[in-house]
């Protein structure tokens, strides 16, 4: 494979989050907020990975912050946006090749839980999204055009644990011919999470998925792993902190996640 470009290779690690999952879980779940309740997510993500091609080492650090605001249009609906303030470093042989920050796209959002049954606990959601260009595509900060997404989410809820399955599909338009050219448009995503009671406020998480590789380059399908700790400080703030491993060269190799989600 060939070395990728210091766009494209900062743009697939800092684009392999999806924006809007409950922290720090990659997989969304059918939950929404009720009518005339909000919530606030502020998130922080640090990345790490590594790459040696033709003898060449190249390393990627970046992260992000990003902060995600849901509000329940009516009990089973919620219309959510987020956005993201983004940074990296690549460095060739220990060589600064690149070093930006900036703001990312916007992301809008509609969850949509149009299936609950109560007595087994399961429930649907269908989330359509799109972005919108706000981000520097310059600067590997989005793909400089309108993209749009569609999640289908399932949920089991039980006494002792909850899991989430989640199947999705992107189609992403790119400004810079550079990108275009090397890039697939048609991205699909399949990921599974559980979450499991450890205590009345304690909660450990795990989360496992794969996703269409961007790079026309590789065949290899980018997948992770991911475990991590909710905790309650009271009914309506969560802390939360977990860490994510790439299950092959295609995902970003270590990303440290952490954020404090309030409802009100």
């Amino acid at each position: 494979m060939q070395k990728k470009s210091a766009l494209l290779a900062s743009a697939l690690m800092l684009c392999s989050t999806p924006l809007f999952a409950a922290m720090p879980l990659q997989s969304d779940d059918t939950g929404t907020q009720g009518k005339g309740h909000s919530q606030i997510e502020i998130g922080f993500e640090s990345a790490s990975d590594k790459e040696t091609v033709a003898g060449v080492e190249t390393k990627t650090t970046g992260g992000a912050v990003s902060t995600t605001i849901s509000y329940g249009l009516t009990d089973n609906i919620d219309l959510v946006a987020g956005m993201p303030w983004e940074w990296y470093t690549e460095k060739e042989d220990g060589v600064k090749m690149a070093d930006e920050n900036g703001q990312g796209d916007l992301a809008l959002q509609i969850k949509w839980r149009f299936y609950n049954n109560e007595d087994s606990g399961f429930s649907l959601a269908l989330k359509p999204g799109i972005t919108i260009p706000t981000g520097d595509e310059r600067k590997g900060f989005g793909p400089g055009k309108v993209t749009g997404s569609m999640t289908l989410i399932a949920t089991r809820e039980a006494e002792l644990a909850s899991y989430h399955v989640n199947l999705g599909y992107s189609r992403n338009e790119y400004k810079l011919d550079e990108i275009s050219e090397s890039s697939r448009k048609n991205i699909w995503h399949a990921s599974l999470a559980a979450e499991l009671n450890v205590t009345g406020k304690l909660r450990a998480v795990g989360d496992i998925g794969i996703e269409t590789n961007p790079d026309k380059e590789s065949d290899t399908n980018p997948a992770y792993i991911l475990g991590g700790l909710i905790y309650a400080v009271n009914d309506n703030t969560d802390l939360d902190i977990g860490i994510k491993g790439g299950l092959n060269d295609a995902e970003t190799d270590t990303t440290l996640l952490a954020g404090v989600t309030m409802r009100f």
